[in-house]
Parts: C-alpha cells; structure tokens; sequence
C-alpha cells in the first residue's frame, strides 16, 4: 500500500462539494478505506448570523472552532487518499458533536462568562440553525458513506493545552465507544514515537463524547475513532505534520491488522 507523503506544502484535494454548513474534499486514491469528518472545522460566522460585539472575543478561541483541526483533516485526507468532510460554521451556532437534545448543543457559557448569542434560543432559532447548519453536515457525511464501501470513520479535533487553569501535558488522545481493540492498537503504535499518547482523553467517546463518527458509523455498521491533537502541536507546522504522518501509519498499520 502505497500512500502520498505528508509534507509542509498545501496538500492537493479535490473540493466535491461546497455549501454553506461544509466543505466535502477528496484525496481520490483511496490507500484507506476512511472517511474523515471535522466538526469544529471553522470559525467562520455565515449569513444570516453574526458576531455580536459582546461575544467577539470568543472569535479565534477554542471555544469557536478547533485550531489547526481543518490542517490535520486536510492533510490526512491527502495522505489516505480519502473523502473528508468539514465544517464551515462555527461550533458556537451549534454543536455538530453534539446530539439535538444535549445541553451544550447551543453553547451558552463560557468561561464563566455568557454567550449573548445563545442565551436566547427560541424553539423558531433552534429550528433554523438545524435546518441550515447541523442536518446538512451530518446528511453530506451519510451521503459520502453511502457511495462507496468504507472500514471506518475518522474524526478530527483538537484541545487547548489549557482549560480551566490545568495544563494539560497529553499530547495525543485516542477517542473510542465502542471499537476499543482498534483504539488500543492505534494508541499503541502511536505511542512508539509520540511522548504523551491516552485512551479517551482528554474526553471520553463514551456516552455521546464522539456523538458525530458514531452515529454515522453505527449506521453504516462500520466502525469509528476520534483524534484528538492538543492546539500547540496542531497550530504549528513542524510539529503537527510529523504527528500526521505518526497517526497516518499508526491507522494504516493497524487496520491492516485489524
């Protein structure tokens, strides 16, 4: 099996498909069977909605989107040959991680502090960010699955090495429900060369923590794991794209066992 290098220069993704709630691209070669998805691509605020002036200093954080989350998926896209599919909204319009009843779907503290977006969402707002934003994400996934036979669905995210005061010293975590053996492997092969590496850290995948891969894996009858990459390493080129291409052959290796 041969698989494209991950280097420093932008990799090179057909872009399928391009709406208002995501973005789907291709690696084309399909080296492995995975689909990738990314919830917390973007911070970007699409029409209607917009920033008020008391919530702009969530722009840019990672309570708005994943740094260096959309780098990651995009380059292991290219290294897997594989479809990926993002975001392009802000989490803090809703959650696609989430399931619709969860109480942090529309996200209305943070830091303490409220978000004035979401302090105030009637059943008619609820509905219309559903509608234009969340269901036309999770149908591309489903649509993007259906195509073609796949092996698993790959979620992308990443943590603040900081939250809520405690450094968080995990470099890489392994997110799973219920396809724990294929989680351990790949955690283990990782390990080998990545300092920190845990197993349902810095969130668990259990009850609903990895909602998105799931439940469009357990749909498929396939199976389903979560990345999650701590923002320093992600942000930073000459510390993310070794990671990616520590986590491509970790996944490689282990679906071939698996």
């Amino acid at each position: 099996m041969t698989m494209p290098a991950v280097g420093p220069s932008k990799p090179e993704l057909h872009t399928v498909e391009l709406e208002r709630a995501y973005e789907v691209c291709d690696g084309g070669t399909r080296a492995l069977p995975v689909v990738i998805t990314c919830e917390h691509a973007s911070v970007r605020m699409p029409r209607p909605w917009s920033w008020s002036p008391s919530d702009l200093w969530l722009v840019g954080t990672h309570w708005s989107y994943d740094p260096g989350a959309d780098e990651i998926t995009r380059e292991l896209a290219h290294a897997f040959g594989c479809p990926a599919v993002l975001t392009r909204f802000t989490r803090m319009l809703v959650d696609p991680n989430r399931r619709t009843d969860s109480p942090t779907l529309f996200r209305d503290v943070a830091e303490g502090r409220p978000v004035q977006m979401n302090t105030r969402v009637d059943e008619a707002e609820r509905e219309l960010r559903l509608r234009r934003l969340y269901t036309p994400f999770h149908r591309a996934v489903d649509h993007v699955l259906d195509a073609e036979p796949f092996a698993l669905v790959l979620s992308i995210h990443t943590f603040t090495p900081v939250y809520e005061g405690i450094r968080r010293e995990m470099e890489l975590g392994v997110i799973f429900d219920e396809d724990q053996g294929l989680a351990v492997e790949v955690a283990g092969r990782l390990a080998r060369t990545i300092r920190d590496v845990r197993l349902n850290e810095p969130y668990t995948g259990r009850n609903g923590g990895m909602y998105s891969a799931r439940v469009h894996a357990l749909r498929q009858g396939i199976r389903a794991l979560e990345i999650e990459v701590r923002q320093d390493i992600a942000i930073d080129p000459a510390r993310r794209i070794p990671v990616v291409e520590e986590i491509r052959n970790a996944l490689a290796a282990a679906l071939a066992d698996n």
